[in-house]
């Protein structure tokens, strides 16, 4: 069966207009009704935590800094204190504030996020935080492979793993004479040493790296364009930081550090190896299944 739909001049007859009009009426309330739906306030202890992180995220409060009572929190958002007290609460445990008792409650110290199973570029991660990066060049030189540590130099010549994803055979021996890069870095966040960056490069496989402005070329990004991945080992250990790391990084002698140390493979060779220095109290590193 064909239907065919034409227009009707009797549209807007009595019964038809009443039927419109009807209609109308039932969209203006349905209409009504969304819109209500879409201004439902959010909840109380919600507006509390996102007010929290404002100031946070704005440097208006700092790590360390005491945060208001709950008692002057509950008064000026009109709210009980248990509903403050879900909001502080939820707040900890995402290791945003801490609570010390019998003191009050702290702004933490911002952990950043790395994820170790990519090559990733800390400035990235630290301005996707809020924070203002910046990359200081501690020493940028070429050396041959004779003035090399043997530990660094053996790393830039076999894997560190045994079950390295490029087999054994595949690497050649390094001679006296070989070039080698060598570039320290500190990366800052919002003024904080946060990172400690020692690295080695094969000059052979990425003749213009030591040519390059570190303060504001990323040494990863430039090596990845460079010199494609074929693939890489990491380490992590927490050690006590020895006194080059804890004058980059502002900390005491032997306290708390986190060392990522990472070789990058490139054509059947250790195209790059890093030691990277973090502050126990100020970075995490994390990653998925």
């Amino acid at each position: 069966m064909l239907l065919k739909f034409t227009y009707c001049d009797d549209y807007y007859s009595p019964l038809k207009k009443a039927l419109y009009k009807n209609k109308s009426s039932i969209m203006s309330k349905n209409k009504t009704i969304v819109s209500k739906a879409k201004r439902k306030p959010k909840p109380a202890y919600q507006r509390i935590k996102e007010s929290i992180l404002r100031n946070i995220h704005s440097g208006r409060w700092q790590a360390g800094d005491v945060i208001p009572t709950e008692h002057a929190l509950a008064e000026k958002f009109a709210v009980s204190r248990m509903t403050v007290n879900r909001a502080l609460k939820e707040l900890s445990e995402e290791r945003v504030l801490y609570r010390r008792q019998g003191s009050g409650t702290f702004v933490a110290q911002q952990q950043y996020n790395h994820t170790v199973v990519e090559v990733r570029n800390i400035a990235a991660d630290i301005k996707a935080t809020g924070k203002q990066y910046k990359a200081q060049v501690v020493s940028q030189h070429r050396v041959v492979a004779s003035e090399v540590s043997p530990p660094i130099l053996a790393l830039l010549t076999q894997p560190m793993l045994d079950d390295s994803p490029i087999s054994q055979k595949s690497f050649q021996q390094r001679e006296d004479s070989d070039l080698i890069d060598e570039v320290k870095l500190i990366h800052i966040a919002d003024g904080k040493p946060l990172q400690y960056e020692e690295r080695w490069v094969d000059a052979s496989l990425v003749p213009g790296f030591i040519e390059q402005d570190f303060s504001v070329v990323n040494t990863s990004d430039y090596l990845i364009q460079q010199a494609p991945l074929q693939g890489g080992s990491y380490t992590i250990r927490a050690v006590a930081a020895p006194k080059k790391v804890a004058q980059a990084l502002d900390l005491a002698v032997g306290a708390p550090a986190l060392l990522l140390s990472r070789q990058t493979f490139s054509a059947g060779r250790v195209v790059t190896f890093v030691n990277m220095w973090h502050a126990g109290d100020s970075y995490q590193i994390s990653g998925t299944l």
